[in-house]
């Protein structure tokens, strides 16, 4: 078996923990190296996760880390540029999802990788999603027949410590968004994914219920309908204030089937009005994300494609777009 790939993580928040979590379960991968603005929480974040090296600067890690390839879980307003200095450095490049705050932003991101001829895919692990894949899949196959219309419902929850310990999360400058662009997004990329075709036109409304006293430049609820070039119309709905939290939910409407797909007990779709071949992803472990991390390692060792490179998460940042501008309308 060749050495496993060696990762570098800045960022070292929740949804790195679980990274770090999971990698330890693929002996095909490893993190190495790791940094924080905050050495202190880097070196805790490296002890808690058996890794070995802390480093107080992304820089100084790029360059002395030893490093494969780099994961970035950082605040969104840091992805362009992070993005592009690892690029730079030769580095394939995992990136947390939003690609970026804007799709102009992306689009820079996805010219310099390509530029570069690195790997630089994002974390949009519902693709990777037992029951997300399999609906995606057989609606890309066409056992759903036509497709008329999809549906996404993201009714999460939020206190106002998610703020409070992440105060970038709440300007608009910084995260570029807010449920939409940071909740929803999941759901509607793998939506755009499943129905294979861009956004033509947006409407929608956007509010801020739920978190007095606190003074936030983003939207904590959305509710939007996308017209795609297709024909076909999806709605999206996302939230940080539905209590309690409720389970993740996505339908797609076809000619000759039905798809519908819940969080919960556990990830799973159900077909309504034919029988369907459910497809498994092209990558295994035991969640989501160790499969997203698992394809992504494939990607760069392998060469095996990875479900959701830089440009395929181009349609979704264009989607979120069309839908902001409709708000301010």
């Amino acid at each position: 078996m060749s050495p496993p790939l060696r990762l570098g993580l800045a960022g070292c928040g929740d949804i790195a923990g679980w990274m770090a979590s999971l990698a330890r379960l693929n002996r095909r991968l490893r993190f190495v190296a790791c940094c924080d603005r905050a050495l202190p929480r880097a070196e805790a974040f490296a002890s808690r996760h058996r890794i070995s090296r802390a480093f107080p600067g992304y820089e100084e890690m790029l360059r002395g880390g030893g490093l494969d390839a780099v994961y970035l879980a950082v605040p969104h307003d840091l992805h362009l540029d992070m993005a592009c200095a690892a690029v730079e450095a030769g580095l394939p490049v995992l990136l947390e999802k939003p690609l970026a705050r804007t799709l102009a932003e992306g689009q820079e991101i996805v010219r310099r990788a390509a530029d570069a001829g690195v790997p630089l895919g994002v974390n949009y692990q519902y693709r990777y999603d037992l029951g997300c894949y399999a609906l995606a899949r057989a609606a890309q196959r066409g056992d759903l027949g036509t497709l008329y219309y999809g549906r996404c419902n993201v009714p999460w929850h939020r206190e106002a410590d998610y703020f409070e310990g992440g105060p970038w999360r709440g300007e608009l400058a910084r995260a570029g968004g807010g449920t939409l662009l940071t909740q929803a997004s999941h759901a509607l990329d793998l939506l755009l994914w499943a129905m294979d075709s861009p956004p033509r036109a947006a409407a929608g409304m956007s509010a801020r219920p739920g978190f007095p006293g606190l003074e936030l430049e983003i939207e904590t609820l959305a509710l939007g309908t996308l017209a795609l070039e297709s024909g076909a119309l999806i709605a999206v709905s996302s939230s940080m204030v539905a209590r309690p939290e409720q389970a993740v939910t996505l339908e797609v409407y076809g000619q000759r089937a039905t798809a519908l797909y819940s969080g919960q007990p556990w990830p799973h779709v159900r077909f309504r009005g034919r029988r369907v071949r459910r497809e498994r992803p092209p990558a295994r472990g035991v969640h989501a994300l160790a499969r997203s991390l698992e394809g992504f390692r494939a990607w760069v060792v392998e060469g095996r494609p990875y479900l959701t490179p830089a440009a395929g998460a181009l349609p979704v940042l264009a989607a979120v777009d069309a839908l902001y501008r409709a708000f301010e309308s």
